[in-house]
């Protein structure tokens, strides 16, 4: 993978279980602010006398902006220390919750979770630096330790949004996070260790890396399209739930999401099983199962539509079968991504984790015009095509890569179990493109 602007990648201290418990922590407290408006978009919809429709605009413009800011400032890890720019963004997502839990209309609120999600992305700066001060036969151990804390971030933003949006009105949620954020910047003051930036390409070059590693990087191109499938239809099912729950099916109100999302959290204690398992076995075996899983959440998550006691029970089964699912594929396509060249792994991230939540944007667009059309029976098809459409794409990649002959397979004696090193004819994926 040529790249002039490359320094060697430094070696770094093995991080103590404190610290990394620190940075999971922070993973989760971070990108918590990206979902903190999906379980209370029907409180500000009320307030501001809008339809669902419209007020799904302001969650979706929260991924979208978190999409912008993986694209736009993860890069920046590469080239920056970590501990300025963690401390930066910080600050600045501090800001944008205060203008979120101030908005007196749809516009502001909209743009203030656009700024807070751009400048969410701290995990996605944490992660790789993570990835790059590990034993190679630790990383996914610990990148899965960092995503549950991540994951635990995504679900139980929803059960704090909404229990506190149900107590203290919508503004809360925003206004104490911010609190958060600046207790968050003085830990990591104090904790977060410092990394040697790997590159010396200016910005222009940063930003244009992510596009020719995607060119160039078949495994890192097949990581994304899996994650941004798997991660659409966790968006779709999310973004909707709170209208199923709140609408004439159920006719319960937001705190009832954050109970839901409460269950769901349970998943975040398969991730580090999953980092585990993969670095024994690899990510291929680890993906297969998540499609199939992902692919009977759907059709539990059909039941649901039966209302009732046994309708709820039905759903929190579906969404944590869903949970599980989506962020196990999550850290097995992250271990490949990572596995790929070490002195890029915050542009490889940010080609990877772009393309994940642009997957969920249009997810949670998708799921609202599903739900409105369709009902809930619409979301677990949405659901389910993602996961086939997952499998035949994996199925195909399979089929060929057994296929040929021993000597044109990747020599992966050096990497990963199942994960093999870029470089010109590392990992070439031979399905169509």
């Amino acid at each position: 993978m040529p790249d002039t602007g490359l320094t060697s990648e430094p070696q770094h201290a093995t991080l103590s279980r404190r610290v990394i418990g620190v940075l999971a922590l922070a993973c989760g407290v971070c990108v918590a602010n990206v979902y903190y408006a999906q379980p209370i978009s029907p409180l500000f919809a009320a307030e501001f006398h809008l339809s669902t429709s419209s007020a799904a605009v302001v969650p979706t413009a929260s991924q979208l902006g978190y999409a912008a800011g993986l694209f736009l400032l993860v890069p920046l890890g590469d080239r920056l220390r970590a501990r300025p720019l963690v401390l930066t963004l910080l600050a600045l997502t501090a800001a944008g919750l205060v203008l979120a839990g101030t908005a007196s209309g749809l516009a502001v609120l909209t743009l203030a979770v656009a700024a807070v999600g751009i400048t969410s992305v701290v995990p996605q700066i944490l992660l790789p630096m993570a990835a790059g001060m590990v034993e190679t036969e630790r990383r996914g151990a610990v990148s899965g330790t960092l995503l549950s804390g991540l994951l635990g971030g995504i679900l139980l933003a929803r059960t704090f949004s909404a229990e506190l949006g149900g107590w203290l009105g919508w503004r809360a949620p925003f206004l104490i996070s911010a609190g958060l954020m600046l207790i968050m910047a003085v830990v990591l003051l104090r904790l977060l260790p410092d990394s040697t930036p790997t590159s010396r390409q200016h910005y222009g070059a940063l930003l244009a890396a992510p596009v020719r590693l995607l060119m160039t990087e078949p495994a890192l191109r097949r990581s994304c399209l899996n994650q941004a499938l798997m991660f659409g239809a966790f968006s779709a099912a999310w973004t909707t739930v709170a209208l199923l729950l709140t609408g004439p099916a159920f006719r319960l109100d937001t705190q009832a999401v954050g109970i839901l999302a409460l269950v769901g959290a349970g998943s975040v204690l398969s991730t580090p099983f999953a980092g585990r398992r993969i670095d024994r076995v690899g990510p291929e075996p680890v993906s297969l199962v998540c499609f199939i899983g992902v692919l009977a959440s759907a059709a539990v998550l059909l039941l649901a539509d039966l209302h009732g006691a046994a309708g709820l029970i039905l759903l929190g089964a579906g969404m944590l079968l869903l949970d599980t699912f989506a962020q196990c594929s999550q850290v097995a396509n992250q271990a490949r991504v990572f596995a790929l060249a070490g002195a890029a792994r915050a542009r490889l991230n940010t080609a990877y984790m772009t393309s994940v939540f642009i997957g969920g944007s249009l997810g949670s667009w998708l799921g609202v015009r599903m739900y409105d059309g369709l009902g809930w029976p619409g979301i677990s098809a949405l659901v389910g095509a993602a996961a086939l459409v997952a499998l035949a794409r994996h199925g195909l990649y399979l089929r060929v890569r057994v296929s040929r002959r021993p000597d044109e397979r990747p020599d992966d004696h050096t990497a990963q179990p199942g994960i093999v090193p870029a470089g010109p004819d590392a990992d070439r994926d031979p399905s169509p493109r």
